[in-house]
C-alpha cells in the first residue's frame, strides 16, 4: 500500500481515483497532479515505482493544502466566525443551517434527530 499525506491510499484502483481518498483533492486535482508528475492516467497505484511515488508526495506536501492542515484550517475558519458573532457564526453556534436553508421543515441533518413535543392535557 501507498502512503501519502499520511493516508493508505488503495493499490488496485487507478492513481487518479486513488488520490481522491486523501481529504482535499478530488478528481480535477488528482488529474492535475498526475500530470505534474509526467505519470498516465491508466496506471494503477501498484505498479507505481518508489520514484514516482515520491514525485507524488514531493507535489501535493509543495503545491496543496490536505489532510489535517485543511482541516485545522476549515476548523479555524469557523471558529473565527462564532468569535465575530456574525449570522453564520451564530448558525453554526445553534447547530442550524448556515446557507440560507429553510428549517420549518427539513433541515434534518443540521438539527439532528426530532424531539417530540410534550402534548397538552385535557382539562
Amino acid at each position: 500500500m501507498a502512503r501519502i499525506a499520511g493516508v493508505n491510499i488503495p493499490t488496485q484502483k487507478r492513481t487518479h481515483v486513488a488520490l481522491t481518498y486523501i481529504h482535499g483533492i478530488g478528481p480535477r486535482l488528482a488529474k492535475e497532479i498526475i500530470t505534474k508528475c509526467n505519470i498516465p492516467e491508466s496506471r494503477r497505484v501498484q505498479e507505481l515505482s518508489e520514484s514516482e511515488v515520491i514525485r507524488i508526495r514531493e507535489v501535493i506536501d509543495r503545491d496543496y493544502t490536505v489532510e489535517g492542515d485543511l482541516r485545522r484550517d476549515v476548523a479555524m475558519n469557523i471558529k473565527r466566525l462564532m468569535d465575530l458573532g456574525c449570522y453564520r457564526g451564530l448558525r453554526h453556534r445553534k447547530g442550524l443551517p448556515v446557507r440560507g436553508q429553510r428549517t420549518h421543515t427539513n433541515a434534518r441533518t443540521r438539527k439532528g434527530k426530532a424531539r417530540p413535543i410534550a402534548a397538552k392535557k385535557k382539562a
